[in-house]
């Protein structure tokens, strides 16, 4: 004859509750138990088992449902394993994302303080991805771009997300997000005034995989061979000639832009552990190098945008 168990000896061996017993027993969490003649519900062997599995799956916090899953042969142990760590696992990346947020906000005061939250705010938790970021650079990039010339862009401007962020991490992250939303750092590459969008790219990650050793070691970008290329390929793409003064112009167009390009790059670089100069700082270089060399000092250039049409309708430079 098979031994069965009451409630009351469950209870006395497991060192649960006869109400935690009863619940468990109507979610489904023990096998059926038979009454006796008398009344009483008689429990198999098994469910001394099953309730000490409970008892110990419910100290790590695990929830009834997923338990429930397990005791009713939906899902096995090793997956509740899995799924509860990967949750645990995403709590505290969170927590940690709220952590250096709030030391953001620690050390410092007053307006900077002020600052801080209003752009934290933005990000409010840690993001479980960066398809934000990805979504906005598909948008911007022109469709014309071959998808290996969109990947080589968006492998290095979509920012990744450190497991263990820094306060300057987690700024750093705000403030990309607000960049993003600048039309003018939007304008600048989305290059509306480009005939031939992918050769251009094209040209100008040629130019910056040239400029990399020179930026890696701290050179200026004086009459470098990548500068050179730079420029040919900007006045390639506006059908224009490499003239020193279609240098000027350019000059003038990307000043206002630079400091924009320059903020994205440096603040993205403060979340990769990516080596070497990144595509987007050779960029800042070159561009860097051409108002060096070819500008002409005045505040806040022509638009590139903007004068493009008139230098192509009519074949002549801005004058300085």
């Amino acid at each position: 004859m098979q031994v069965t168990w009451s409630i009351g000896e469950l209870a006395t061996r497991t060192g649960l509750s006869v109400k935690a017993i009863r619940y468990y027993t109507d979610v489904g969490l023990l096998p059926t138990a038979p009454r006796s003649q008398g009344g009483h519900r008689r429990y198999p062997p098994q469910a001394l088992e099953q309730l000490q599995l409970v008892r110990q799956l419910r100290a790590l916090d695990v929830p009834i449902a997923a338990i429930t899953d397990v005791a009713t042969g939906e899902s096995r142990l090793g997956e509740l394993v899995a799924e509860q760590l990967e949750s645990t696992q995403t709590q505290l990346a969170e927590l940690r994302w709220r952590e250096a947020a709030l030391q953001a906000l620690e050390e410092c005061h007053g307006p900077e303080r002020l600052r801080r939250l209003h752009l934290l705010a933005r990000v409010q938790r840690r993001p479980r991805d960066t398809a934000d970021f990805t979504r906005a650079w598909q948008r911007v990039l022109p469709k014309s771009l071959p998808p290996r010339l969109a990947d080589t862009v968006m492998a290095q401007a979509v920012p990744e997300l450190p497991l263990d962020p820094t306060p300057d991490a987690v700024l750093a992250y705000a403030e990309l997000h607000l960049l993003m939303a600048e039309p003018a750092f939007l304008d600048y590459w989305a290059a509306s005034h480009v005939p031939d969008k992918a050769s251009m790219y094209a040209a100008l990650l040629d130019a910056s995989v040239w400029a990399t050793p020179a930026v890696a070691a701290g050179r200026a970008p004086h009459r470098c061979e990548a500068l050179d290329a730079f420029c040919r390929a900007c006045a390639r793409a506006l059908d224009m000639d490499d003239t020193s003064d279609f240098r000027a112009f350019m000059a003038a167009g990307v000043q206002t832009t630079v400091p924009l390009i320059r903020r994205y790059w440096q603040h993205l670089e403060a979340l990769t552990t990516a080596p070497g100069p990144s595509l987007g700082r050779t960029h800042c270089w070159l561009s860097e190098g051409v108002i060096a060399e070819y500008g002409d000092g005045r505040p806040g250039g022509a638009s590139l945008v903007e004068d493009t049409k008139a230098v192509r309708d009519g074949r002549r430079l801005p004058s300085a």
